[in-house]
């Protein structure tokens, strides 16, 4: 089996065989109030000043997550993507390396990947999927999202269809649909996705399980470190009082049962700890 190489943004062995490694699949921007919702800009306006840029836009990482175990190697989330136009590339600020590159550059060819797990299939997490030519980036893989996300990204809500790239998506809907889940679902062993809701309708977390130490990956329910607040919910979430009660749940157990967490779009300190104060939550970077 390939070893994880040195060029990846940090790696763990679980214990029992299993191993992570967090690749960043490039950077790009996104608004700031969007970032932060209703919570008042001077609330946060000192978390972020040293990488606000002039239009107001933070930078946010693409943190994608390749699990080997012994029964199979799984990749979580694969970021933007190489199909993005020259004007959706400038408007975004995106560079860097997407996913392919990146995870070659780790030492995994794409065809070594057994399933895909997509927290949901917004552009950001999902756009990766296929290569510039429209072929598939992962031919052997199965591709795991929840039903209920793509029945609502498939759908015309017109509230929520300018969060779905449409077009893309149709490219790969039967590979998806082949393979989607409908609820909690153990992908292979010690690797499960569970259903979360509250960012959108099948938004969904993923759980490794080692011998030794738990990782979880929330998605965009903890995106960065000032996530662990279940209350300061992005203006993205199309369900925000869903995303409070759950990421209360979720991080509630994550604390109790000192699980690993990494955060899907930080771009500095992306692996910690959530840990709880009483009735509220605090994410202590490890890396």
């Amino acid at each position: 089996m390939t070893t994880i190489n040195e060029s990846v943004h940090w790696s763990a062995e679980l214990g029992g065989g299993t191993r992570v490694a967090l690749i960043q699949a490039g950077r790009f921007r996104s608004d700031a109030g969007a970032l932060l919702g209703v919570v008042p800009r001077m609330m946060w306006k000192d978390l972020v000043a040293d990488e606000i840029d002039h239009d107001h836009r933070l930078l946010q990482a693409l943190n994608c997550l390749l699990i080997e175990t012994p029964s199979g190697r799984v990749l979580v989330e694969t970021g933007i993507g190489d199909r993005i136009s020259d004007k959706g590339r400038a408007m975004r600020g995106y560079e860097g390396p997407w996913i392919v590159p990146a995870l070659e550059a780790a030492g995994f060819a794409p065809d070594s990947v057994d399933a895909i797990a997509v927290s949901h299939l917004h552009y950001d997490h999902a756009g990766g999927a296929l290569r510039a030519d429209g072929s598939l980036a992962f031919p052997r893989a199965k591709f795991i999202a929840q039903m209920a996300e793509w029945d609502m990204a498939l759908g015309m809500n017109p509230r929520l269809i300018a969060s779905y790239d449409q077009p893309e998506l149709r490219l790969i809907r039967d590979l998806g649909m082949q393979s989607a889940a409908d609820g909690d679902v153990e992908i292979v062993p010690g690797v499960s996705v569970f259903a979360t809701g509250g960012h959108s309708a099948g938004h969904q977390g993923v759980i490794v399980r080692g011998q030794e130490r738990t990782l979880a990956f929330f998605g965009d329910l903890c995106m960065r470190p000032w996530s662990a607040n279940p209350k300061w919910v992005t203006a993205f979430d199309d369900f925000p009082l869903d995303s409070v009660a759950v990421k209360a749940e979720l991080f509630a157990r994550a604390a109790a049962e000192g699980w690993t967490i990494v955060l899907s779009h930080e771009p500095v300190h992306p692996v910690g700890r959530i840990t709880r104060d009483r009735d509220r939550f605090s994410f202590e970077a490890s890396v």
